[in-house]
């Protein structure tokens, strides 16, 4: 619930585990919110604080209890991870045991040799620097972001189990991993005694591509689970009829422009629309639910600039089932992998 006055210390609604659905990770004893908050996007240094304040209030009020960081979500790169300290120091901190916060090392961070791809003197000292950002002494999983082609994978491993028995972390993941490392990787992790819980990838209607590494995720015992859900906002359907004033694609995102937005998509998007009228489902609604029909998804991760998209986006859970019908229409639109 949400309070105007910030001086009134935050008091988190008693209904929030009400609704919400809870999915075990993998073949762990974990259990993560289907809906989870991430912090790629609106929780930089250059936004404002109290909107931020007021997505997560509503995020855990709805049951949302995964938070999900990196070390360079911003900008400035880090400022994400500093106001989400902020925010567990003036808000959060009674509410510690019941979240699951986590972050990533993998990507540029910093200038020099030891601030981007899978050292274990980057990964280590990386998860030392968000720990202090947020104010925290443990994360819940720790990923590696995305994998290095030079570095040998024995060694970033490492890092990731020396996270685990340090107590710097409860958890260890994999992003951004195709199956072929995923399973090494799994692999090594087992060999030195550590669990891979999880693997986050990209994965939504226009790309599917994840669907490979599900085979992987049940043989290896790792969970699921999906970031950019909506394709940058491509399949809310606000860029049917063209780019609005002042949304992503009308900036100067990297992600999303006007350039990226091809006819194709739009069709396709537009067609899916009418499945999800036909569903009672709103289109943003409609492809998170399609996410989450396969059971190997542990949670899909949203992102929100405003409060009451994360009211709209949890009603998601309603309807999780797709007909065989459903499901081989959405199949002729989008293709296969």
């Amino acid at each position: 619930m949400e309070r105007k006055n910030d001086i009134t210390p935050y008091v988190a609604d008693e209904t929030r585990y009400d609704t919400m659905l809870y999915r075990r990770v993998g073949k762990s004893g974990l259990k993560m919110s289907a809906v989870s908050l991430g912090f790629w996007h609106n929780f930089g240094g250059y936004d404002s604080y109290e909107n931020c304040r007021a997505i997560v209030r509503r995020a855990f009020d709805k049951g949302i209890t995964v938070f999900d960081l990196a070390n360079n979500y911003g900008p400035p790169v880090g400022s994400a991870e500093e106001t989400f300290g902020r925010l567990m120091k003036e808000d959060m901190h009674p509410y510690r045991d019941e979240m699951v916060i986590t972050t990533k090392a993998g990507f540029y961070m910093h200038p020099g040799p030891y601030g981007d791809w899978g050292s274990r003197k980057y990964l280590l000292s990386s998860l030392d620097r968000s720990l202090q950002r947020m104010g925290l002494d443990y994360v819940d999983i720790f990923y590696h972001h995305r994998s290095d082609p030079e570095t040998p994978l024995e060694e970033t491993m490492g890092a990731l189990a020396t996270a685990v028995k340090s107590g710097k972390a409860l958890y260890v993941g994999i992003s951004n991993y195709s199956p072929e490392e995923a399973e090494r990787a799994a692999q090594i992790l087992d060999s030195m005694g550590v669990h891979c819980l999880i693997c986050q990838s990209r994965y939504n209607l226009l790309d599917r591509h994840t669907e490979k590494l599900f085979p992987t995720a049940e043989k290896c015992g790792f969970g699921m689970t999906a970031y950019s859900p909506l394709a940058q906002g491509v399949l809310t359907g606000k860029y049917n009829h063209g780019i609005p004033a002042g949304s992503r694609a009308d900036g100067k995102s990297v992600f999303l422009n006007k350039n990226s937005i091809k006819p194709e998509m739009i069709e396709k998007v537009s067609r899916l629309e009418k499945i999800a009228e036909r569903r009672g489902q709103t289109m943003t609604q409609f492809a998170l639910s399609w996410i989450l029909r396969e059971k190997t998804m542990a949670s899909v991760l949203i992102g929100a600039s405003r409060p009451e998209q994360i009211d709209e986006d949890v009603k998601c859970l309603a309807k999780l089932d797709f007909s065989a019908e459903e499901l081989s229409e959405i199949d002729s639109i989008v293709g296969t992998v």
